[in-house]
């Protein structure tokens, strides 16, 4: 099945360009974010939904296109030309098919080349313990993640399996064995997937997504079990991300769950990708590593206090997004307009500066 050419085209166009994103919907021209900001593709005129539909079927295997015409919605992974891939999601708008295509490198960057602190590596040498990646969509979580994999891939022999909707990133095996599932094709769900790990002999387990309480559930059991678990959630902070996994379990078993998650989290990274002055995206973060004082302040439900331990544990490892992104400012990395746009708290950001 070959492609539509004129999506070839567009692919094309945004590596050339070092764009993240395409966006092809009926009735406007295709367009294409570079550095965070949208930019219509003007010398194509606005497409109608006969080619949209045609451009996401000229990709999507014979035997899936029926799943996006009963759900009216599709994800899958791309692969163009030899030096990139593409996550797509089609969908419908208005009764037209639309496609939204996020590009993923070929080469997965190191922690230097992506501007993330340096004690990231301490996480990748863990033996077991559950470690997240949080932020909202769009700012960097999976190729974080990624560079994570690949440090335990360069470093460790371990089995490492990926569970993800649909495959991102490929790892080529270096010291460890590694094995990519996608959801849909090689299991039908994250929770099945993560459920068979348990007998496939595996060190390390990075789950794309946590989307539901069966999927947490397994993560913070299989995290207790031995294993390494990494993977990522929708949320703006550490203290948030704790909170949001123990709300997705019933109220009798929340008490149980803190007990668990004190015990198995190795911390809580959360991100996001600010404009730089001299072009493209640096990220800002705030990093939690779980010690004795945050252990029992997730026990103890006192997860409000938890910012507060962040601040004042730098020491320790801990980074504060704040601090963080008043650093970037006395830099001359970001301005502080964007600062202050992705502030935790505006007015500690300021004592910062």
């Amino acid at each position: 099945m070959a492609a539509d050419k004129r999506l070839l085209e567009l692919l094309d166009l945004v590596v050339a360009q070092g764009g993240s994103d395409l966006h092809l919907f009926a009735g406007g021209s295709p367009m294409i974010r570079v550095s965070g900001a949208l930019v219509p593709v003007t010398k194509y005129n606005a497409l109608t939904g006969e080619e949209t539909e045609a451009m996401l079927k000229s990709i999507v295997p014979e035997e899936r296109w029926k799943i996006f015409i009963d759900t009216q919605t599709i994800d899958l992974s791309y692969a163009h030309r030899a030096d990139a891939r593409f996550r797509v999601n089609g969908y419908r708008v208005q009764g037209a098919t639309a496609l939204a295509l996020r590009l993923i490198p070929a080469k997965i960057r190191t922690f230097a080349e992506l501007n993330l602190p340096s004690v990231l590596e301490i996480f990748t040498q863990r033996e077991q313990g559950f470690f997240l990646v949080v932020g909202p969509v769009g700012q960097g979580k999976s190729t974080t993640l990624a560079a994570m994999i690949d440090r335990i891939n360069d470093s460790r022999a371990e089995h490492i399996l990926t569970i993800e909707d649909p495959v991102e990133y490929l790892f080529m095996p270096k010291k460890s064995l590694v094995h990519q599932r996608e959801v849909h094709i090689d299991a039908p769900d994250f929770h099945t997937a993560l459920q068979s790990a348990f007998r496939e002999d595996v060190d390390v387990i990075m789950v794309g997504e946590m989307r539901d309480y069966e999927t947490i559930s397994s993560a913070v059991t299989a995290a207790e079990t031995g294993h390494l678990v990494l993977s990522t959630l929708h949320t703006n902070n550490a203290a948030q991300t704790i909170d949001r996994i123990i709300d997705m379990f019933p109220a009798e078993q929340q008490a149980q769950v803190r007990v668990q998650l004190a015990g198995s989290l190795a911390g809580i990274f959360s991100q996001r990708l600010i404009p730089r002055v001299s072009g493209g995206l640096l990220p800002a973060y705030e990093l939690l590593i779980n010690n004795n004082a945050v252990a029992n302040l997730i026990r103890e439900a006192r997860t409000h206090e938890i910012s507060a331990v962040i601040q004042t544990s730098s020491q320790e490892g801990m980074i504060d997004m704040d601090r963080s992104l008043a650093e970037l400012v006395r830099k001359g990395e970001i301005t502080v307009e964007h600062a202050y746009e992705h502030a935790m708290d505006p007015k500690t950001f300021e004592r910062y500066l």
